[in-house]
């Protein structure tokens, strides 16, 4: 089955770290965000995805292809007209009514997929949430969807669609898509799914829900520390490092070199990083990273980033260089 994983978004949220690296390249928890999606996907049998890159799409690729080994396809986005424009550019790369699933590109999940993807009908993804304007949100009759509304201003429901979408008849899909497109349909200035999947409910196809109760949002710096601080305590490696203190749950890369630290916990350190004489918690360090002589809460650091002198929180773009005396 296929996979459709959008991630041409430009990651405003997450500046100055993705004015050099896509969104879905940051790393979380030891690897970047699309790791964990494609991990999980393989994992549920998805045997093909056809990625939709923009912004920086070519390091996307790079990082795909060099780990993955099923079939890809790199769709380029030029123009941000909405998802489900997204979407539609895939078209003529799913065969004629064959069943599709769709994942946004910025949402890590634990849910089973095996069974979603053996649904007789379409299904989408939801999360209860306690303030649903901020997403597109489900009105449902029974297990049935009736109603779909993106971004309400008046809440109608707390039923966030989490960005897990099941698409039994992917020709029905199209042709809405076509149709909310040529008549020029859009909801907050942009062509979205959301429209497209309520005109498909309009013309009787079924859709049912799912829940997905562990679903982690990378959007925001303070959002994607908490991501990486859950993701660490279910999954994390216990391995001393010589001369140093760990607190777990951490994850240290095994090319980083960490000397007279304490680091930990909810701390995740990439490749060939270098730590030397820093007390470190609730952090995320880049790759190739130089941090020394200080201690840091509650920061995320880039990629080739040199820190070194006493500090409290800092969040920095990949290639910075502070230096505190």
């Amino acid at each position: 089955m296929k996979a459709i994983i959008p991630v041409a978004g430009i990651g405003s949220r997450l500046r100055p770290h993705t004015f050099s690296q896509p969104k879905v390249l940051l790393n979380v928890a030891g690897k970047p965000i699309i790791g964990h999606i494609m991990d999980k996907l393989i994992e549920s049998g998805i045997d093909e995805a056809i990625i939709i890159v923009g912004h920086l799409g070519n390091k996307i690729e790079k990082y795909i292809e060099t780990n993955y080994s099923i079939k890809l396809t790199f769709v380029p986005q030029t123009h941000q007209l909405g998802l489900a424009h997204a979407i539609h550019m895939c078209k003529s790369f799913v065969p004629e009514d064959e069943p599709l699933f769709i994942i946004l590109g910025d949402t890590i999940f634990d849910v089973d997929l095996k069974p979603v993807l053996e649904s007789t009908c379409s299904t989408l993804g939801i999360k209860e949430v306690k303030d649903p304007r901020r997403f597109g949100v489900a009105v449902t009759e029974g297990d049935r969807i009736v109603k779909l509304v993106e971004k309400p201003d008046l809440p109608v429901s707390n039923l966030a669609i989490v960005g897990l979408y099941f698409l039994r008849h992917s020709a029905s899909l199209f042709d809405s898509i076509d149709y909310i497109i040529e008549n020029d349909i859009k909801t907050k200035g942009e062509f979205q799914l959301t429209d497209a999947l309520q005109r498909m409910i309009d013309l009787d196809e079924p859709f049912t829900t799912f829940p997905v109760q562990g679903w982690y949002d990378c959007g925001k710096p303070e959002t994607m520390l908490e991501t990486n601080r859950i993701l660490l305590h279910k999954n994390h490696l216990d391995k001393p490092r010589k001369g140093c203190i760990i607190n777990y749950p951490v994850f240290i890369a095994e090319s980083a070199c960490i000397s007279n630290a304490i680091i930990g916990p909810n701390v995740s350190i990439a490749e060939n990083a270098v730590i030397s004489d820093a007390i470190i918690m609730n952090s995320i360090i880049g790759e190739k990273s130089q941090v020394q002589d200080i201690m840091l809460d509650q920061s995320i650091i880039g990629s080739n980033a040199i820190i070194s002198s006493m500090g409290h929180q800092m969040n920095i773009g990949d290639f910075s260089e502070i230096r505190m005396v």
